[in-house]
């Protein structure tokens, strides 16, 4: 197996996460325009976020069980197309179904390209898996932040008919990907006549499903700091909207830092002891970030989202380590059915804070890494010895003679 990562593909790989995070990331940022424009009430327009969510997260694992048994890398340029086409038709539909349809189907390119990506990112990587996974997650942090800034000045420029626009960066993406395909599917070895040839894989379903439950915790904290942060600043801090949008920011910025710190980390340290150091920290940080003022508030957010993202790409790697013959459904839990739980969970938050008030979610946020901290402690101390069965890559290039065309 190769030392490190391959460069010229994980770029692409990346860069194609990027360009499909972008129809997911411009969803929330269409919500003003839409409302304006038909009317919406506040829960129907959340109901198009939620349909963004469930779209995007809880297919994916179906994605992943199909690309289990039958190669499917055609879905890799697929996605980021199929996603801007959704972002893109939204903006001309006439009537709310449609506009809803649009979005379910932006959701499902975001879907469909996530588990063929990380499976591949996998492979691309070499014997530093989860360095190589946090140089893919990155690009789907960038991309999701990039897509309020591509699509406002377009909404503000043409009006909602400027979503169009935004199939310009995702087809050329796709194109890219087409391109750079075959030698993509040349690092990897157990497909043959366009079917994955089956091995004997030692799964840890238990480890699974525990790792399942602390990503979900995980994804409660994350989608309650990423919620209900501004609002915080606004309406307890009487900070102004500028300042509440700047401590997000921030926040996400932080995390995209520690995404690409967390990889390299785990890779030196094991992925369960940067888990649990991850859920340890987390409460005393936000507790800091309810007790501090504005200004220093915005540090803890930034330390927050760091310690709360570092472990997406980290956790990834851990599932496709305990289930190495079901990478696909591995990512697709991880990545989407998870986190896809995690998003449900917002409005649960906003019940609660509606009852009881904004620190009373942040007291509650403070809480959920310790119970995902327990969880995390009955893992597995090490990587299990299944996890060197995944496909060892070989040199990129075509395909060899005898094995699937790789477009189909």
């Amino acid at each position: 197996m190769k030392a490190g990562v391959d460069r010229r593909a994980m770029a692409t790989l990346s860069a194609g996460h990027t360009f499909t995070d972008i129809s997911q990331g411009a969803i929330p940022a269409l919500l003003p325009f839409l409302i304006s424009q038909h009317h919406l009430s506040y829960a129907a327009a959340s109901a198009l976020v939620l349909a963004a969510t469930i779209s995007s997260s809880v297919i994916q694992p179906v994605f992943g069980h199909l690309s289990d048994r039958i190669s499917l890398p055609w879905l890799m340029p697929v996605g980021p197309a199929l996603g801007g086409l959704g972002v893109a038709l939204a903006g001309w539909a006439p009537t709310y179904p449609l506009t809803f349809a649009a979005i379910v189907l932006s959701g499902i390119g975001v879907a469909a390209f996530h588990p063929e990506g990380s499976r591949f990112a996998n492979y691309v990587s070499g014997a530093r898996r989860a360095s190589g996974m946090s140089l893919f997650s990155v690009g789907g942090n960038v991309g999701f932040a990039l897509g309020p800034v591509l699509v406002t000045p377009l909404m503000l420029a043409f009006g909602l008919h400027g979503t169009v626009f935004v199939l310009v960066p995702t087809v050329l993406m796709s194109v890219v990907l087409w391109y750079e395909l075959p030698r993509l599917v040349g690092f990897r070895t157990d497909v043959v006549g366009g079917r994955v040839q089956q091995r004997e894989h030692h799964e840890a379903w238990g480890p699974f499903v525990l790792l399942g439950g602390v990503i979900a915790l995980r994804s409660f904290v994350y989608f309650g700091l990423v919620t209900f942060i501004p609002l915080y600043y606004v309406n307890d801090l009487h900070a102004s909207k500028a300042f509440g949008n700047t401590a997000l920011a921030v926040m996400l910025l932080g995390g995209a830092l520690g995404t690409l710190i967390g990889g390299p980390l785990a890779d030196r340290f094991g992925r369960r002891t940067v888990l649990t150091g991850s859920m340890l920290v987390l409460p005393p940080l936000i507790v800091g970030f309810l007790v501090s003022g504005p200004g220093l508030g915005v540090v803890f957010a930034a330390l927050a989202g760091a310690a709360t993202i570092a472990t997406f790409a980290v956790t990834i790697v851990m599932g496709q380590e305990y289930l190495p013959g079901r990478l696909g459904v591995a990512a697709g839990v991880t990545i989407g059915l998870s986190i896809g739980l995690g998003g449900v969970g917002a409005p649960l938050l906003g019940l609660l804070a509606d009852a009881h008030g904004l620190r009373a979610v942040f007291e509650l946020l403070g809480v959920l890494p310790l119970l995902a901290l327990l969880l995390a402690l009955k893992l597995p101390r090490r990587a299990l010895p299944a996890a060197a069965a995944t496909s060892a890559p070989r040199r990129p290039g075509r395909a060899p003679v005898g094995e699937a065309n790789p477009l189909t």
